[in-house]
Formats: C-alpha cells, sequence, structure tokens
C-alpha cells in the first residue's frame, strides 16, 4: 500500500498529540478511586483501625472549625462597599460563627492607581484594612492570619522598604514578615496553621507581579517551621497562602507540593489569588497526587465569598458562602464523598460512626434541623452544643456505592437552607472537573512558556518552511504543493510570496526570535530601581526575578500584533506583485488608497494603545527602550512602506525559475501559474 505524505504528515501529528494528551492525564491523575472491597482487606483495616479518632458520636471533642478570606482588594478609587461589607464580615459573620481561626490569604489591599493600570502600595487603602479590625475588635474575637498577596507587593523593593504597609498595617506583618507559623489548642487536639508567603523578592510593578516564588532561604524556614510543629505533637497541619501550588516557583530541590503534602499530619491547602479566572472556572478545587486537598477560594472583591471550613473527628471539610446568606450549614459526618482523601483520612472513622453531624449558624437561633437520607423520611436532628447538631444512624444500610444526605435547616426569622451532599462508605469517591484539575495541578509557567513556544512556531516555522520549498522549487527539485480550496491556497500563495522577499521575511522572522533572547524593556521596574525585562526573567538591581507571566505577555503580543502584522504584509506584498505585472493598470481612487492602508493604520494604533499602557504602568523610559511595545509600532511603520516603496527587482524572486529573466509584463502568467495550483 502506498503511502502518502499527507498520511505521514497526519500519522505524525496524530502520534505528537497522543504524546501531548497521555502527559496532561499523567499530570492531573490522581488515585480517585478505593476498591470496593477496600473494606475486607485486613491490612487496610488495620491500617484504618491505628489512628486516633475510630468512632463518630455525639462528642463535642476532636472538632474545630475556622473561615478563610481571600482577594479583599481595599479600594480607595473602586467598589466602596469592599470595606463596608468586611467591616460587615468581621461584625457579623465571625461574631456568629464563632471561628477559632480566621485565614486572610493575601490580596488585602488593591494596590492599583484609578486607571486600574498603574500599580503601587497606597496608604489610605491600608489605613482602611487597620482600622476596620480595630474598630471591630476582631482580634478580640477570633485569631486573624493574614499573609501577603501579589497586590500587597507591588512595588515593593523588599520587606524594609518603607511602602512595605503590610509590616505596620496588617496584623501579623510586624511579627511575621514572610511566612509562619500558629499552634493552637481546641479540645483535646493540637492544630497548626502555616501561613506561605510566596511574593516576589523585590515586588515589581504589575503585570509582571503574577507568579510567586519560593528561594531556598525562604524553602530552609519553611522546614523550619513544619519541624517546630511536628515537636510540638501537632495532630494537623492546615497550609494557606495567596498564590495556588501551580502558581509558585521553587529555587530548591523540593516543589511546594512536595513540601506540604509528605508530612502525614497537613490536611489541605487553602489559596486564592485565581478569581476563579473570572469566573470561568467556579468551585477550583482538586486532590493533589501526593494526597492533600488543594481548594482556590472565590474572592471577595467581586463575588463576596468567604469559605467556612472544619475539622472534625479527623475528617475535613468545607462550604464556600455568599456573604450574608444565612443560615450557613456545614455536613461534617458523613463526609463529601468527592473531597474524601485516602492518605490523609481515616475512612473508618465514618463506617464505625454512630451518628450524623451538622454545623449549622445563623445571625439568630436554629429553629429546625432536619436530615434525610437518600429518599426516605426526614427526621430530627438534637442540639449537642454551639452549632453542633448531630442524629443516630445506622451505616451499614449505606456500605456500598453512592448515596446522597440532605440537611434542611430553619432559623427562628424563618429563613431556610437545604444542603445536598453525596457520600460513601466503601471508598468510592468521584471525579473533580478536568479544568480545575488542569489549571491547579500544572504549572502556570510551564503553561505560559508552551503558549508562547507554540505561538512563537507558528508563526516562523511556516515561513522558512515556505521559504525552503521555494528553493526546492527553484532548484526543480519539487513542485509546489497543491490546494483545492480557494482560501487556502490563497493565503498559502500570499505567505509564499512574503517568505520570499528578503526584506521582508528577515525582520518578521528576526523580530519574533528576538522576543525569545532580548530585552523586552528597560526602565523603572520599581520607583527608583531600574531593571531589564526578558521573557525569561527580570533583572532588578543585583535581584534576578525568574520568568513566568512574562511568556503570557509575549504570547499575547505575538497573537494580537505580530500575526495581524505577517497576514497584513503578506496581503499587500501580493497585490503589490499583481500590480506589477499589471502596468496597463490605472492609479488607484483615494478611496481605494485609504481603504488600502485601513488595516496597518487599525494594527499600529492597537499597538500604540498598548504602548500608552505600558506607559501608565512602568513609565516614560520603559516605553522609550521598549522593543516589545514601541519599537514594534516602527517595525510596522517601516515594513509597510518597503512594501510600497521597495523595487520591482525586490519581488523577483517569488517568481517560479521558468518565468525568470522574462519583462515584468509577463508576469501575469506567473500569477496564473499560481493561481493554477
Amino acid at each position: 500500500m502506498k503511502i502518502t505524505k499527507s498520511t505521514v504528515v497526519l500519522l505524525v501529528f496524530v502520534l505528537i498529540l497522543s504524546i501531548l494528551v497521555a502527559n496532561v492525564a499523567d499530570l492531573i491523575n490522581v488515585d480517585t478511586h478505593v476498591l470496593d472491597d477496600t473494606l475486607s482487606n485486613k491490612n487496610v483495616r488495620t491500617e484504618w483501625s491505628r489512628p486516633k479518632f475510630y468512632s463518630i458520636g455525639t462528642s463535642f471533642d476532636h472538632l474545630i472549625w475556622f473561615l478563610q478570606i481571600s482577594d479583599i482588594h481595599i479600594s480607595i478609587f473602586q467598589d466602596p462597599f469592599r470595606i463596608v461589607e468586611l467591616k460587615e464580615f468581621c461584625n457579623v459573620t465571625v461574631d456568629n460563627i464563632k471561628p477559632s481561626v480566621v485565614l486572610a490569604s493575601g490580596d488585602l489591599t488593591d494596590a492599583k492607581a484609578k486607571d486600574e493600570i498603574g500599580s503601587k502600595q497606597i496608604l489610605e487603602e491600608w489605613e482602611h484594612y487597620k482600622r476596620i479590625l480595630d474598630d471591630t475588635e476582631v482580634t478580640k474575637k477570633t485569631l486573624w492570619l493574614d499573609v501577603r498577596g501579589n497586590h500587597d507587593n507591588f512595588n515593593v523593593v523588599s520587606l524594609e522598604s518603607k511602602n512595605n504597609y503590610y509590616s505596620n498595617y496588617s496584623i501579623q506583618g510586624k511579627k511575621h514578615p514572610r511566612s509562619y507559623m500558629y499552634t493552637i489548642n481546641t479540645g483535646s487536639e493540637l492544630y497548626t496553621f502555616i501561613a506561605i508567603d510566596a511574593c516576589l523578592k523585590p515586588g515589581p510593578r504589575r503585570p509582571f507581579n503574577f507568579v510567586g516564588v519560593l528561594d531556598e532561604q525562604e524553602i530552609k524556614s519553611i522546614h523550619g517551621l513544619v519541624n517546630k510543629s511536628q515537636e510540638n505533637n501537632a495532630d494537623f497541619i492546615i497550609w494557606f497562602g495567596h498564590y495556588p501550588t501551580s502558581c509558585i516557583l521553587s529555587q530548591a530541590n523540593i516543589g511546594v507540593r512536595n513540601l506540604i503534602g509528605r508530612h502525614k499530619e497537613s490536611m489541605v491547602y487553602l489559596c486564592g489569588h485565581y478569581h476563579m479566572l473570572g469566573g470561568a472556572v467556579p468551585n477550583m478545587y482538586t486532590l493533589q497526587q501526593i494526597g492533600f486537598l488543594e481548594l482556590e477560594l472565590a474572592d471577595w472583591k467581586d463575588n463576596r465569598m468567604y469559605r467556612l471550613a472544619a475539622i472534625d473527628h479527623g475528617q475535613f471539610s468545607f462550604i464556600d458562602v455568599k456573604h450574608e446568606e444565612w443560615p450557613v450549614v456545614l455536613i461534617t459526618n458523613p463526609k463529601h464523598a468527592l473531597y474524601m482523601m485516602p492518605r490523609k483520612e481515616n475512612l473508618m472513622s465514618i463506617v464505625k460512626s454512630t451518628h450524623i453531624r451538622v454545623l449549622a449558624f445563623s445571625t439568630v437561633s436554629i429553629k429546625d434541623v432536619q436530615v434525610q437520607l437518600d429518599d426516605v423520611a426526614w427526621f430530627e436532628c438534637k442540639h449537642v452544643k454551639g452549632p453542633l447538631y448531630t442524629s443516630i444512624w445506622n451505616t451499614t444500610k449505606y456500605r456500598d456505592g453512592i448515596h446522597t444526605i440532605r440537611v434542611r435547616v430553619v432559623d427562628i426569622d424563618g429563613r431556610e437552607k437545604i444542603l445536598f451532599q453525596p457520600f460513601a462508605l466503601d471508598g468510592s469517591r468521584l471525579s473533580f472537573r478536568i479544568l480545575p484539575r488542569i489549571i491547579l495541578m500544572s504549572s502556570a509557567s510551564s503553561i505560559f512558556q508552551f503558549l508562547f513556544g507554540t505561538v512563537l512556531a507558528f508563526l516562523v516555522v511556516p515561513l522558512c518552511l515556505l521559504r525552503f520549498l521555494h528553493i526546492l522549487c527553484e532548484r526543480k527539485q519539487m513542485h509546489r504543493p497543491r490546494f483545492r480550496t480557494k482560501f487556502f491556497h490563497s493565503w498559502f500563495r500570499k505567505l509564499w510570496v512574503l517568505s520570499t522577499v528578503d526584506r521582508l521575511f528577515f525582520p518578521v522572522v528576526l523580530y519574533a526570535l528576538y522576543l525569545t533572547v532580548g530585552p523586552w524593556a528597560i526602565g523603572e521596574v520599581i520607583d527608583d530601581h531600574t531593571g531589564i525585562i526578558f521573557a525569561w526573567g527580570t533583572f532588578v538591581g543585583n535581584s534576578y526575578l525568574p520568568g513566568a507571566f512574562t511568556y503570557a505577555y509575549g504570547c499575547f503580543q505575538l497573537f494580537s500584533f505580530h500575526l495581524p502584522l505577517m497576514l497584513i504584509l503578506a496581503h499587500r506584498v501580493d497585490k503589490r506583485l499583481q500590480t506589477i505585472s499589471k502596468p496597463d493598470n490605472k492609479s488607484l481612487s483615494k478611496v481605494c488608497l485609504l481603504w488600502q492602508h485601513t488595516p496597518i493604520i487599525l494594527l499600529t494604533l492597537m499597538q500604540a494603545n498598548m504602548a500608552y499602557f505600558f506607559w501608565l504602568a512602568y513609565g516614560t523610559l520603559a516605553t522609550v527602550l521598549c522593543p516589545l511595545r514601541t519599537w514594534s509600532i516602527f517595525l510596522a511603520m517601516m515594513l509597510w512602506h518597503q512594501i510600497n516603496a521597495m523595487p520591482e527587482s525586490c519581488l523577483r524572486y517569488a517568481l517560479n525559475q521558468n518565468f525568470r529573466g522574462l519583462r515584468y509584463i509577463n508576469y501575469l502568467s506567473c500569477l496564473e501559474y499560481f493561481t493554477y495550483y
């Protein structure tokens, strides 16, 4: 059987795609299923019998609950209700839920200028933050643990800098400038909360301050915190920070996920930062391969969300709540089947449990708590103490497969909340959605690099390949490829012509390649501190910040400017070639001339607008010395001028060898040759 070239290309493409899919699948794969015969496995049963908590009943001991709030973004320019409602959160929500701890996981302030492009630390915003906490006396009600986010680090050259307001206006900043730990004793257990501060050091202005970094010194510091926790015989470790693990680079041999998950006491990592990707990816949760849950919390900034979490007899449970929604309900036993952690939790304690356990909160007294298992009738829960309500149950009826529990809570004001939750007692588990898994289990930096490299290859490789094929055609070693579809053939011809004109081909290709190695801009990355920005990193003084979001920025530049520029140039040079071949053509009207220049004018204006945004972000020097934005405008204008002013002889290489030496009046026959093929 004869194998055509197109078949070989297709097979290679399928092979590459298969390898890519396999790598992604391996990256996000976790041990999501425990065999149904787990309970009959003696070794597993023995292992599950060892932990301290074996049976869950009505005891108020072995229980802790706490809150998390993230991405508050207090701003003096945008949405004053963020401040008003944060005060309500501290006064009303904290007062009624009475958490042992509140975790404020970064981006406490907005730190953006009124135009929302410039960025710097704004004292008034920090004063608002501190005033709210002081006026509400929230630190007398609970342990408030705050940590920095990237917005809290905009334009901060060092921890000792005078504009590092976190150190003076946060609760923990004075005592703990970076990562820190608190251990609290609740009931008969010790719970350790470890804050991870992965902010860049120094902290540049936006947008190149999106990904966090843990250097060797910070990794060593966090190791010391864990060792201290283990010396204190902590029963559980709850990790929190601003950046998701996919957004943290590590300059040490150990990655942040291994740092968190390799300790058996580590239960969960709580973070923010992604803002649900603008609401496109809600419920961004996953179980990391090493065994712990990673849970991104929707922002307070626009969505007014907070998280209620609890550890009840060794089982971690949580629910994300909209501000001002009451009652608030959390089922702690049986635990949600999706969030089971086989390596961290003892399923046997749920199997052997005697009571369903529910935490219910409201601004007024709870009137009624009812439970329904599968489709049986509702039955009452009894109040034990505080927010805890329990009801006796027989687990033997629910040992196989996935079941459902519904809880209905009604307060004395008549407000009702019904919570639905799947559970399983045989190890059966549900699967997390694919998009949150990819986002949280991959590396943001690797994704940005891949996108940048892919777009770069898409722009450079076809042009180089077409130029090489033209050389082969000139040497009569092959015939021009043929396309039956008119649209594809038309653009194939245009790009082919572009690849043969030296004055266009080399600037277009070399500029794209330059962005991978050359400096993008030189200017004040931080006030009074000049830096040099490359795709692969930024130098500020004696400090080096590895590139990450820079690749995403470069990808946008290639896709939004370089690609349309290449297509505009290809179309115009093809039209120029046709014009040359028709010397009897009448001159174009003014309307036609304007229409002819419209695409390049629009592209130039768009790029000038992007250069203006860059000026707002980094100032005049960075805008002037900016090959990425400003100089690209002049490149486009120069290439457009070249197309319209270059001598006709510059286009001769675009013609087939069969037509070389003919007068330009015969160029039409060459164009007919292109059209025929």
